[in-house]
């Protein structure tokens, strides 16, 4: 696997793969990787012919110094499981590679990143579509693979690759789950065990509203009743809980027939901040 270093060798790296004729795809991270990433990674290996899997901690999409300063950082462990993975290169570059001088360009995704996120963390998104930008600029990939944990996220990058006519398809892939339902995150490794014991409680409570969505109970009431049930957990600091159209990630009043509907929540447990999401596909009629 080549280990990749700066924008001109990722760029070099891809147009030699487009020029052999080869199918690229890309693997944006953040590095700490897990099982999920490693789907994407296989995601990419059975659909592509060269994959290259960036690991960049981008400061511009952090709105707490801390939780940028505490990010895990393993390049070494990374850069191991990337090869194990067959991806063909890995790209790590430094912050001063990818923003030789700050960004002055401001993305501005209106009532997409106007909630949730967006709306708790003021200018994350317009770090990820910056970061992306870039990233697709530089390795030209024919397909990227994000997860839908940040199905969020997931919604704001269609939309860059949309408005600024990316020629790649954007292939997005359901959250891996450690066994007891926690979603798997970087973020995890940070939680000490009592707080880790308690944190598939957030999974069990969006479960338990998807059942409620299922049966058709009021979008506010199922709002309420998740946020009744973590309340009983003093550990966990609810930021948000969302009952929102799957699409638009706008919050529902009621159900619209046959559309999906994605419940989402932050939280903040033994210092780490954590997001998870369920899709509810039908209700019931």
């Amino acid at each position: 696997m080549l280990i990749l270093s700066t924008a001109a060798s990722l760029h070099a790296f891809a147009e030699d793969a487009r020029r052999a004729g080869q199918r690229l795809g890309l693997v944006p991270t953040m590095g700490a990787l897990h099982a999920g990433h490693l789907q994407l990674v296989a995601a990419a290996r059975a659909e592509c012919d060269a994959v290259v899997a960036s690991v960049f901690v981008n400061p511009t999409q952090f709105n707490s110094p801390d939780d940028f300063r505490l990010y895990p950082r393993l390049p070494r462990a990374d850069t191991d499981l990337l090869a194990a993975a067959g991806c063909t290169a890995a790209f790590l570059p430094g912050v001063e590679e990818m923003y030789p001088q700050p960004a002055a360009l401001r993305f501005d995704f209106g009532a997409l990143e106007q909630v949730m996120e967006g709306a708790h963390r003021p200018g994350h998104f317009n770090g990820v579509a910056t970061v992306v930008s870039k990233l697709f600029h530089m390795a030209r990939p024919h397909r990227a693979y994000f997860g839908q944990k940040d199905w969020q996220q997931v919604a704001v990058v269609r939309q860059l690759v949309a408005d600024l006519s990316f020629d790649l398809e954007i292939v997005a892939f359901p959250t891996v789950r450690e066994a007891d339902g926690l979603a798997m995150s970087s973020r995890n490794r940070r939680l000490d065990a009592a707080a880790r014991a308690v944190a598939p409680r957030l999974h069990g409570a969006l479960a338990a509203a998807a059942a409620q969505v299922r049966l058709g109970r009021p979008p506010a009431a199922v709002q309420a009743q998740a946020e009744a049930l973590l309340a009983q957990t003093p550990e966990i600091a609810l930021e948000y809980f969302a009952v929102a159209d799957a699409l638009t990630l706008q919050p529902l009043a009621a159900y619209a027939p046959g559309r999906a509907t994605v419940l989402c929540l932050a939280a903040h447990l033994g210092g780490v901040r954590l997001i998870d999401n369920v899709v509810v596909e039908a209700v019931r009629a």
